[in-house]
């Protein structure tokens, strides 16, 4: 069992990031307390409070805390969320006002995606612990961007434990504020989708990999798994009873610690993906992308060569000879951040960020590009249609050597994989 492992080294365990305080670099200008982002033109229209996103905003330093407390055994996970702790909102807002952060059509448009799509398709969130509060809180959400209504008496939203009922595990505070972040996620990139929620006993590898199990046999095709912890030398064994699900698209958040490998998105079965700043400019795209990270490291989204993992057939660089982290990304950054309603972890509408953001954001992406083959593993796909992405060129997650592992370039680079989604055709089968 993983969670009786022992003897990491001291640098694995740093990379199972927990609960510290930290201050991200930013691609955006803070102002007034209010992240400098456009707001959502799906949100009620009418003057906004948000300070404009300008071309020659500089870069500042944004206050964070991660919302995972550090796990007390080995073989335990973290979940990949950060919240902005500068960002002073209300818990309902005043009329007109739109939350601070990016929206579903923020997101539509960055991303060349379709405002409709996915109907039939679920997405499962697999998170631990329990949110008494995801259903009323993805009520707000929803309605804030005038996207469908996703409830039980409607059957879009359902939630369980990892045994497949109602017997829900004890609330946690940081977990809770994941679970909101997931769920959004998944609603701004595909609005029609189902959503199902499973929720593990724990945070342990064991009971995350039986909640994935769990979802996959209720019928899920797309499962979303925003957590990660150290590698260690049982990660294949892991790899083949959780995460070996032919026709099923999972994604992995890559990390937040930036330069560095967490398991599972190293398993050669999901789709491990990394994450960038996003900011408004006035390209063709309307929009630029940024690895999420400097070059000093210590933040940002995690990358690298395993340790443990094999090499999947479909991944061709040549710096790493075993699984290279990350496949594709999305925003991730804080400082360029996602508007999120949470009442349990905190007090209504939020700025977060974090690989937890991208991995639920990357799973309806699938969703709107169709179910996958039966026996593929759709990790695959994005390598066979990389000119459907938005290549990311610039920006580092620390230092390293083959240098793309953690610095972005032409082509495939760690951080940000082969680049981010412009359009579903690169998750296509």
């Amino acid at each position: 069992m993983r969670s009786l492992r022992k003897g990491r080294s001291d640098r694995t365990r740093g990379l199972a990031r927990r609960g510290v305080p930290a201050l991200l670099s930013a691609a955006t200008l803070v102002i007034g307390g209010m992240i400098a982002a456009s707001p959502s033109s799906a949100a009620p229209a009418a003057p906004t409070t948000h300070a404009p996103l300008t071309a020659s905003a500089a870069r500042a330093h944004v206050h964070t805390h991660r919302l995972c407390a550090h796990p007390s055994e080995p073989g335990y996970m973290a979940c990949n969320a950060v919240a902005r702790t500068d960002v002073t909102q209300q818990l309902s807002l005043r009329p007109h006002a739109a939350p601070s952060g990016y929206g579903p059509s923020d997101l539509q448009s960055a991303y060349n995606l379709p405002q409709s799509g996915g109907s039939g398709q679920t997405v499962a969130i697999i998170d631990a612990n329990d949110d008494p509060n995801a259903e009323q809180d993805l009520a707000t959400y929803r309605s804030q961007y005038g996207l469908p209504e996703c409830t039980t008496a409607n059957g879009c939203f359902q939630k369980v434990d990892q045994n497949g009922g109602s017997n829900y595990p004890a609330p946690d505070s940081g977990w809770a504020g994941e679970i909101s972040l997931d769920v959004d996620m998944v609603s701004a990139a595909c609005p029609q989708c189902h959503i199902l929620l499973v929720e593990a006993n724990s945070a342990s590898m064991d009971d995350l990999g039986t909640a994935v199990n769990r979802a996959v046999a209720m019928g899920a095709k797309f499962v979303s798994n925003s957590y990660g912890g150290g590698e260690d030398s049982t990660d294949a064994t892991s790899d083949e009873k959780y995460f070996n699900h032919p026709g099923v698209a999972i994604t992995v958040s890559s990390g937040d610690s930036g330069y560095g490998v967490e398991y599972p998105a190293a398993s050669q079965y999901v789709t491990a993906v990394g994450g960038t700043s996003l900011q408004q400019d006035s390209s063709a795209r309307g929009w630029s992308e940024t690895v999420w990270g400097s070059s000093a490291g210590g933040e940002g989204a995690g990358s690298g060569c395993s340790q443990y993992d094999n090499k999947p057939a479909w991944q061709q660089d040549s710096g790493c000879a075993n699984r290279t982290v990350a496949d594709v990304a999305s925003v991730a950054d804080p400082a360029t951040g996602l508007a999120v309603y949470d009442t349990y972890q905190a007090s209504g509408w939020n700025v977060y960020g974090g690989t937890s953001a991208s991995a639920p954001f990357i799973a309806g992406v699938y969703a709107l590009a169709g179910a996958p083959g039966a026996s593929d593993t759709p990790a695959s796909y994005p390598y066979t249609h990389t000119s459907a992405l938005n290549d990311v060129t610039s920006g580092a997650n620390g230092s390293c050597s083959p240098s793309y592992l953690c610095t972005a370039g032409d082509g495939y680079d760690g951080p940000t994989g082969l680049g981010t989604p412009n359009g579903t055709a690169a998750f296509a089968k």
